[in-house]
């Protein structure tokens, strides 16, 4: 069964506001076609109408004959619409802040008067038979019945998706749960959801929205963005991949995954976090001795996503003062040694006093456990 939700990669759009990023053509170019490869459902360029360039990139990206929807971002204006129109993108997806405090200090409109904005921009975009998405930016601080009347109105003039738009994360995964749903009674399009990262909610958040019933979910790879970013792409991967294994396994090439976010850093500049879900340094690393044992038991018991599923690999680490007996007869016998109950605690003591001073290599633990034996 294939999963009833899409993602919409932003990395190209959302990731270009990263304080660290600075997107050559040639880095779109690499990073579209490495999300395409990947399996993503869209990939959102920066509004053709920011700049020159940003319209000369579009167009690229757009020319590129990708397997994923590539679409735009864009005020709710007839020129960004028109220029998205002229870039070639087959979707856009307009916005208009709807919150008190961004109203008041953004464009000073009410919401009887974005009402009346939304028809133009939306109905241009339409008649180029382009794939439009509303979303009422700064959605969790707008009052609930202004986001049904703009929502409603969307619906009216046609649009596909409405989107929900977590500005400034504030949002926790029970607001968003019960927003949607109160949505999705009001609309029958299809609902989208963008979650920024500011309160470390977002791929909670983004679960919330469909679990109650989103259709789409914008993400970013490492999670790029605007302050501290949006839903990661890998993290959101992972939680799904964790109630749905086999379907998100069909639609996504997961071993592509780790270099993916090694292209997106590398061009952005900095490391991949230690603690990044599935991809980081130590995310398959297990130390502690009870936790080994079991490991070598059953795989599954301190892991919800087997490493194979991401072509990656687990690693049992046997030489630190917290390792067990249990784990050092496993790599005993793995060099074809055999220890009796009162030597294996004997030789685990050993290697625990070692590693006191520091943890021990593979090799190190080799040698003493081959120096016993000699001994």
């Amino acid at each position: 069964m294939k999963p009833t939700w899409r993602i919409i990669d932003t990395t190209l759009r959302e990731g270009e506001q990263f304080a660290k990023a600075a997107f050559r053509t040639e880095d779109k170019l690499e990073i579209a076609r490495a999300l395409d490869a990947f399996g993503a459902d869209y990939v959102e360029v920066t509004s053709p109408a920011a700049s020159p360039q940003s319209q000369r990139d579009a167009a690229q990206v757009a020319k590129l004959g990708l397997g994923a929807r590539v679409i735009t971002h864009a005020r709710c204006v007839v020129d960004d619409v028109q220029a998205g129109i002229d870039s070639g993108v087959r979707g856009i997806g307009l916005l208009f802040a709807t919150s008190r405090i961004l109203r008041e200090s953004s464009h000073g409109k009410s919401i009887q008067q974005i009402v009346d904005a939304m028809g133009p921009p939306i109905e241009l975009a339409l008649r180029a038979g382009l794939e439009v998405r509303f979303s009422a930016e700064d959605t969790f601080r707008t009052g609930e019945q202004d986001l049904l009347a703009v929502y409603a109105a969307a619906q009216r003039l046609g649009v596909h998706r409405v989107g929900l738009a977590d500005t400034v994360g504030i949002a926790t995964p029970r607001q968003v749960y019960a927003l949607v749903r109160e949505i999705r009674r009001t609309v029958t399009c299809d609902i989208g959801f963008h979650g920024h990262n500011d309160t470390f909610c977002a791929v909670g958040n983004a679960y919330e929205a469909i679990s109650a019933g989103a259709t789409h979910v914008d993400v970013s790879v490492l999670g790029v963005g605007e302050r501290v970013g949006i839903t990661p792409l890998g993290a959101f991967i992972a939680r799904m991949y964790s109630l749905e294994p086999q379907a998100v396994a069909e639609r996504y090439r997961l071993g592509q995954l780790r270099e993916l976010e090694r292209l997106v850093a590398r061009v952005c500049g900095v490391e991949i976090p230690f603690n990044t879900p599935v991809t980081g340094e130590t995310a398959y690393s297990h130390k502690a001795g009870m936790h080994l044992k079991a490991m070598m038991e059953n795989p599954g018991s301190y892991e919800i996503i087997p490493p194979e599923a991401f072509g990656l690999t687990r690693k049992l680490i046997i030489g630190s003062r917290l390792t067990g007996r249990h784990a050092i007869a496993y790599r005993a016998r793995e060099m074809g040694m055999t220890f009796g109950e009162g030597e294996l605690k004997a030789v685990t003591r050993r290697i625990k006093e070692l590693a006191d001073k520091g943890e021990l290599s593979e090799e190190q633990i080799d040698q003493v456990l081959r120096g016993w034996v000699i001994a």
